[in-house]
């Protein structure tokens, strides 16, 4: 499952480097954090048994964007041995590659006054000195373009009949709806599509690549709006989540400003 892959961040990055480098250190206690912006995940087939320990290599650095932004980048590899949880599988113990993570993460002071939270230097004491450099983020709209040589499986984008309500249970420390629920939303989502289409819903995500544009809070109301398309024997969607009340026609669409955008694919 994609929503699991993340797990490797905490250990091996975040503790495993952040918290024992001084530079990363500094950049926190002066109110500075890595905002997420991006997820890209891809999960492998296995089969994995659910008492199989999984093993994850990690590394990062602190680039500057050409735009000016300072951006944490964190990449990850997952193994665990093949197997099932019940009886045995071909290959059994094998330790193969389980899933790979990507992970863009914009520095901010998330605390600060409005006009305040764009960090654009690291000039106080500690700080870390910046030696990379990368492109500037990738537009999140971009995700809501059918990838190149897909064939899509119906004429435009459209609203999925199913409201999704945000409660407590959906967020983080901060109060955000955390970033993994987006992956199961639009999984649903998609699964839904399918099987409206006829394709039925024995698909599993294999892929996501997910930019996060603004927050969401509990309470609020979303409707995913999906494009489904087929590519190299895959299925995928191209999505966004907007809010009910720009859901309800095309005119309050077209000038919807999207939460979250995805591109997904899927295997039987």
């Amino acid at each position: 499952m994609l929503e699991a892959l993340p797990n490797a961040i905490g250990p091996t990055v975040f503790r495993g480097i952040l918290m024992k480098d001084p530079g990363a250190l500094a950049v926190f206690k002066s109110g500075i954090v890595p905002v997420l912006t991006r997820f890209l995940l891809e999960g492998t087939a296995g089969p994995f048994s659910a008492e199989g320990k999984v093993e994850a290599e990690g590394t990062c650095r602190i680039a500057r964007s050409e735009d000016g932004r300072f951006v944490l980048d964190v990449w990850a590899d997952l193994y665990a041995p093949i197997g099932r949880t019940h009886g045995e599988a071909p290959r059994q113990g094998e330790l193969v590659l389980a899933g790979r993570l990507a992970a863009e993460q914009v520095f901010t002071r998330p605390f600060a006054p409005p006009g305040e939270r764009r960090v654009t230097k690291l000039d106080f004491d500690g700080a870390p000195e910046v030696r990379h450099t990368r492109p500037p983020l990738r537009a999140p709209e971009s995700l809501a373009i059918l990838p190149a040589g897909a064939k899509p499986l119906e004429p435009s984008p459209r609203v999925d009949p199913t409201t999704m309500t945000f409660g407590l249970v959906h967020t983080d420390s901060n109060m955000h709806v955390n970033s993994l629920v987006y992956l199961r939303v639009f999984e649903e989502a998609a699964l839904r599509r399918f099987a409206e289409l006829g394709r039925g819903a024995l698909w599993l995500g294999r892929t996501i690549d997910i930019a996060y544009r603004k927050p969401c809070f509990a309470g609020q109301a979303v409707r995913v709006v999906q494009r489904a398309f087929a590519l190299d024997g895959r299925l995928g969607v191209a999505a966004v989540l907007v809010e009910e009340k720009d859901a309800v026609n095309d005119q309050a669409l077209a000038g919807a400003r999207p939460f979250t955008f995805a591109q997904m694919l899927f295997e039987a």
